[in-house]
């Protein structure tokens, strides 16, 4: 099939669903045509080396990628970010007529910040249908007033002209056919991570030496420390038990300073924290640790989803501490990979912190092989292309024995 691929973010930016998504089909033979925009993530800023322009294509065999100008302006205001999102609508729209006119079905990776640009390109290319992979139906995403309002109504538009959608957790499932999805048309796919960078590894004596400082229970937190997260809960949780273990936060974000702030007015010398590390050093400083944290405040947008760093954390083989509701704590009990409790209540994370630095090596070893088992039984990357694929053909309304398809020389496995 001739397939195209609407994304806010692809490779070089952390964008690895998309990315491996658009190499593994076009190695199973299908044509893809990726519409994304030119590098600037996280930072803001287009990436050294690249420049912003209209006519930018790249070429390997069967895969082509369209980069379109979009706001790129460093500042992380609703402001600054609804330029982005409606600049790169406008490129999008304008590129598509001609780059994705004749696919055959176009994915798109659904986040807030490409609802315009898929509402535009979806009026435009009419009969073309479209399958949505759903991430975030978080749809003010900080917006306000009118934009808060355009971005449901955007929302609510696709999600009626899609012909298949994909929803990244359970519960978003009825989140989207609240916000007016056919449920006939909705389909659960976990994402994925990236297996060639996420699995199980030996610590290295350098990452001993950055997460640890003695024998003591580490917990680690790996990622963004921003809004969404509410750390502060895990900084008090810790300083309640400064004797026990350790909490090393590991990464930067909006909220970085507020959470030192709380670390430092505590007194928590057991909180420590360390810059952001490459995605390649991750399994090292994850086998460093003893487990990994998990945080999502109490909001009902948020307990519809899986933070990709549970997905990273299984597939490493390492235990779990998740502070969240919903399918983030269902899916850490569930594969028996960790522990987990409330969100937002410091007090019952301090107690499963003690608890956690009172479980032998042994037991969490095996809790971290039951969570990479269930990785590979529910989440790896094969499992989920697949099941991204099969929902392709159904879209074009197509037999994956289609003979049209190179992809049909591949024996695919059977798809629940």
């Amino acid at each position: 099939m001739r397939i195209g691929i609407l994304t806010y973010h692809f490779p070089p930016e952390p964008a690895f669903i998309p990315g491996s998504l658009a190499e593994e089909l076009a190695a199973r033979g299908h044509e893809v045509r990726v519409l994304t925009g030119f590098p600037d993530y996280p930072g803001g800023q287009v990436y050294p080396g690249w420049r912003q322009r209209w006519h930018h294509e790249t070429h390997s065999e069967r895969l082509t990628v369209r980069r379109v100008p979009r706001y790129s302006g460093g500042d992380a205001s609703t402001r600054a970010r609804m330029a982005g999102y409606l600049s790169f609508a406008g490129s999008a729209t304008v590129a598509a007529r001609r780059f994705l006119a004749d696919v055959d079905a176009l994915y798109v990776f659904q986040l807030p910040a490409t609802t315009f640009a898929a509402a535009g390109v979806l009026r435009l290319l009419g009969r073309v249908p479209a399958v949505l992979h759903v991430q975030d139906v978080w749809s003010h995403d900080g917006a306000e007033g009118r934009w808060a309002v355009r971005m449901g109504a955007a929302m609510t538009r696709i999600y009626r002209a899609a012909a298949r959608i994909a929803v990244a957790a359970p519960s978003m499932r009825d989140l989207v056919v609240a916000a007016g999805a056919d449920p006939d048309r909705v389909r659960l796919v976990l994402n994925w991570t990236d297996e060639r960078i996420f699995h199980p590894a030996r610590p290295t004596r350098a990452a001993r030496q950055l997460i640890r400082r003695d024998d003591r229970c580490v917990v680690m937190y790996a990622g963004t420390i921003g809004a969404r997260q509410g750390l502060e809960t895990a900084v008090r949780a810790a300083a309640a038990l400064d004797r026990t273990m350790d909490l090393v936060l590991v990464g930067s974000g909006a909220d970085e300073r507020r959470v030192r702030g709380l670390a430092a007015v505590l007194r928590a010398e057991n909180v420590r924290f360390v810059d952001r590390r490459s995605p390649v050093d991750m399994p090292e400083l994850y086998a460093a640790a003893d487990y990994q944290l998990v945080m999502l405040r109490d909001l009902p947008e948020l307990r519809g989803m899986v933070p990709a760093k549970v997905q990273a954390a299984l597939s490493c083989a390492a235990p779990v501490v998740a502070s969240a509701g919903g399918d983030t704590a269902e899916l850490v009990e569930r594969a028996r990979a960790g522990l987990s409790c409330p969100p937002e209540d410091w007090a019952t994370l301090a107690d499963r912190f003690w608890l956690a630095a009172t479980i032998p090596p042994a037991t969490r070893a095996e809790m971290g092989r039951r969570g990479r088992e269930a990785y590979l039984r529910e989440m790896s990357q094969p499992a989920g292309v697949d099941r991204i694929e099969r929902l392709l053909y159904e879209a074009a309304g197509r037999s994956p024995a289609a003979p049209d398809s190179e992809a049909t020389s591949r024996k695919g496995r059977e798809i629940p």
